[in-house]
């Protein structure tokens, strides 16, 4: 995937502006989805708009007991509070399941019961079934659902931070899940039908999500819904250089003090630290946050920065 940056008008708008932080429940809150969750929530409040939160629960095995409430809770925290009602993907299975259903009857979707191991020789990138049955010992189904995606299949689009990206989805991808063989739904076509669901105009996450882009405005052309705008926000990595989310530097956030990890994701975001100097809580905050934020100042990666623990001396502007 390739992309240049250029300077893109945050200010136009074609529809009131609905954003949306999406966290999926495989643990509790920490520096990194915070970062995701306030910069989501600034753009939202600095185009007058709203600001919902969904919870991705959609695949059990990865999921903690309780970590979704956790997480909520840490956003009220926080003063991050959903403008609407918190949706959960796991109660929307019919939704999916027409969507696919769709994409089966169009011929756009097909069954597929390659492995990842059937298609280790292209790479993982499915341009042709490779295997033509159940796999022997194993239960049925075991097939999995791919969109059929067309030779030459390219997205281009406009990011709001990164700038213009492509893609040749055909080559770089391929036929992508829409149902997985164990029968659980892929990211890929839930966030889409869910996205389009609730009405969302602007999508604004970390950029370890950037290459999932071009695949979700495939599945939104071939449904025949809306492409929201996007802007894909600065990682957070730990010293080695690794996301944070991924390293053992992603401990959780500490709710009961939250003004620390706030300045420190507000200067992540590339914002002036001394906007925040005088604030003594998270209502003073957010609203000089709202009052000062400029989207243009949003960097495209942020160097040397480590885990933004709730820690006064380490975070302290």
């Amino acid at each position: 995937m390739s992309g240049h940056k250029h300077s893109i008008d945050f200010g136009r708008r074609a529809a009131a502006y609905r954003g949306r932080f999406a966290p999926s429940p495989t643990g509790d809150l920490h520096a990194g989805s915070l970062l995701a969750a306030f910069g989501s929530w600034l753009l939202a409040r600095r185009h007058g708009g709203q600001w919902l939160v969904r919870i991705e629960d959609l695949d059990p095995p990865r999921e903690v007991p309780g970590a979704a409430q956790r997480q909520l809770d840490a956003l009220a925290a926080f003063g991050l509070r959903s403008d609407g009602p918190v949706v959960r993907q796991s109660q929307r299975h019919a939704l999916y399941a027409a969507a696919l259903q769709r994409l089966l009857d169009a011929d756009q979707a097909f069954v597929c019961h390659c492995s990842r191991s059937d298609l280790a020789a292209s790479g993982g990138v499915h341009r042709r079934c490779v295997a033509h049955g159940p796999r022997a010992g194993h239960a049925a189904p075991q097939a999995a659902v791919r969109l059929r995606v067309a030779d030459g299949a390219t997205v281009e689009f406009d990011d709001g931070v990164l700038g213009r990206q492509r893609q040749d989805v055909a080559r770089e991808v391929g036929d992508f899940v829409l149902r997985r063989a164990d029968g659980h739904w892929a990211y890929q076509l839930a966030v889409v039908v869910d996205d389009a669901d609730q009405g969302i105009t602007d999508i604004v996450r970390g950029a370890d999500l950037l290459d999932s882009t071009p695949r979700q405005i495939l599945l939104q052309r071939a449904l025949g819904l809306p492409t929201p705008a996007y802007a894909h926000l600065p990682l957070l990595l730990d010293a080695h250089g690794r996301k944070l989310s991924k390293s053992e530097a992603a401990h959780p956030l500490d709710p009961a003090d939250p003004l620390p990890a706030l300045r420190a994701a507000w200067t992540a975001l590339g914002q002036a630290p001394q906007a925040l100097v005088a604030v003594e809580t998270v209502t003073q905050l957010l609203s000089a946050a709202c009052d000062t934020f400029s989207p243009a100042q949003i960097p495209q990666t942020v160097s040397g920065l480590a885990a933004m623990h709730n820690d006064p001396g380490t975070n302290a502007v």
